[in-house]
């Protein structure tokens, strides 16, 4: 027997918290071969560019609302598509947050839209998006 699940508008994804740090921005810059110093030189960042710290990378954050609706999903879907724009700057040091809430349900095609974000700890959303998944 197939469980029927129950999806509606107004559902929410769990929220995931992250705490991006200098080695972590290090790696996934170096594995995108991304060299742009403001996401790990310090003393460039803060005194050349005048960030407070120094700048997650946009596309960790894009990443982050791919695992978080994944996550959700599980094996019940999977996620057709997410577009998503970087908003305003994150740094390290600050606790970020995933999170997202089901907008609308296509229950004859199974599709659902869901509304995604990354926000900061001040609960500013940093990074809007919109991810659409199949059942």
């Amino acid at each position: 027997m197939t469980k029927v699940i129950q999806i509606q508008v107004g559902d929410t994804l769990p929220q995931r918290e992250f705490k991006p740090d200098s080695v972590q921005l290090f790696l996934y810059n170096a594995v995108l071969f991304n060299a742009h110093r403001i996401h790990f030189d310090y003393p460039y960042t803060t005194e050349v560019e005048k960030y407070p710290d120094l700048v997650v990378p946009g596309p960790l954050l894009g990443d982050w609302l791919n695992q978080c609706v994944n996550e959700w999903l599980g094996k019940k879907g999977h996620l057709a598509s997410i577009d998503y724009s970087n908003r305003k700057a994150a740094y390290v040091g600050e606790t970020l947050y995933s999170g997202g809430r089901v907008i609308s349900c296509n229950e004859e095609e199974r599709e659902f839209q869901i509304e995604v974000f990354i926000k900061n700890e001040a609960d500013e959303i940093l990074a809007p998006g919109l991810a659409v998944v199949r059942m």
